[in-house]
């Protein structure tokens, strides 16, 4: 296994590589670019006064040379930690990311453990139910929730639990109350868990129908194992049979979409984010877009990209420890 995550982290380097290669084209061969949309034609400047204004700021960022050299030097100052500058905020991007991050971080993973934590008991449970009311009952609802987009269901939350036109329960924005830097540490926790309700939901009823989907399928298949009558011919009670051997074969898949789910979520936190005004990446990485901030946006997917694939490499280990027939130093061997 040592020698099997050694490898991995060493392959992590060109697929990173890769990743911020793709990134790059892709924001400099996109229309429009961040002097321009900064510096305008008229109002205060003159048309002379602009263009002198536009091409001091393109060789202070950088811009003004070839694309292979800008490649070049954004990459050896990564190499040192070291982002660049935001063409927008001016301020270090590194800046950016310490106070943007733990805000997504702490957001996507309250909603990976609600996901997990409603969503297999309601797969198990569908399927142990297989065709009766419940499983009939669940996979309607699952589906259902599938459906929504994420937008319209985040401006509908907005609108009817936010307003005084039908309950202001919640915040309609932010991540604290204006008055929360004077609060003690449990007011203020209570508070930030309160602004943090409607966004959560938004990016949590997506993944309750796949994963509680994919664990009865699972589960499905488990119960009609040999291992599992075996179980039961033994006189084991139904819920050792279940959880002890049902579940148990059936966790692959449920390791799998735990790879691919955060990352998954971290990519939808742009759009929840966005409609709930919370300051994190997702925040971040949208305005950096629009305003082709080009610094931003290349640390945003090089972090992205590095989520990923530890991501990845967590689930290839929890194979192995859910799983003992899985051993990657057999395989490579």
């Amino acid at each position: 296994m040592t020698t099997y995550i050694i490898r991995r982290l060493l392959l992590m380097v060109p697929t990173l590589l890769g990743i911020t290669v793709v990134v790059f084209a892709i924001s400099r061969l996109a229309p429009g670019e961040p002097v321009s949309l900064t510096v305008g034609y008229g109002g205060q400047l003159d048309v002379e006064r602009a263009v002198d204004v536009r091409t001091a700021r393109a060789r202070l960022y950088g811009l003004d040379k070839p694309l292979h050299v800008q490649y070049a030097t954004w990459l050896w100052r990564v190499a040192r930690l070291d982002f660049g500058d935001s063409i927008k905020h001016h301020r270090p991007v590194i800046d950016l990311i310490a106070e943007r991050l733990p805000i997504t971080l702490t957001l996507n993973l309250m909603a990976f453990v609600i996901i997990y934590a409603v969503s297999v008991p309601v797969g198990i449970l569908a399927a142990v139910k297989h065709g009766r009311f419940f499983d009939r009952a669940s996979s309607v609802i699952l589906l259902m929730l599938w459906s929504l987009p994420v937008m319209w269901v985040g401006q509908m939350l907005i609108g009817y639990f936010t307003g005084p036109t039908f309950k202001s329960w919640f915040p309609p924005a932010g991540l604290s109350s204006n008055y929360a830097d004077e609060l003690a540490f449990l007011p203020w926790l209570a508070d930030r868990l309160w602004h943090l309700v409607l966004p959560v939901v938004c990016l949590t009823y997506t993944g309750f129908a796949y994963l509680a989907k994919q664990v009865r399928a699972g589960m499905l298949d488990s119960l009609r194992m040999d291992c599992v009558r075996t179980a039961r011919a033994k006189g084991l009670s139904e819920p050792a049979v279940i959880f002890r051997h049902a579940f148990r074969n059936s966790i692959i898949p449920v390791i799998t979409i735990m790879a691919t789910l955060l990352p998954a979520m971290f990519a939808g936190s742009v759009i929840i984010e966005k409609i709930f005004s919370i300051p994190g990446m997702g925040l971040l990485a949208f305005e950096a877009i629009t305003a082709r901030d080009y610094n931003v946006v290349m640390a945003v997917a090089t972090v992205a990209g590095m989520l990923n694939l530890v991501g990845l490499l967590l689930a290839d280990i929890a194979y192995a420890i859910a799983d003992p027939r899985i051993s990657f130093d057999t395989a490579n061997s």
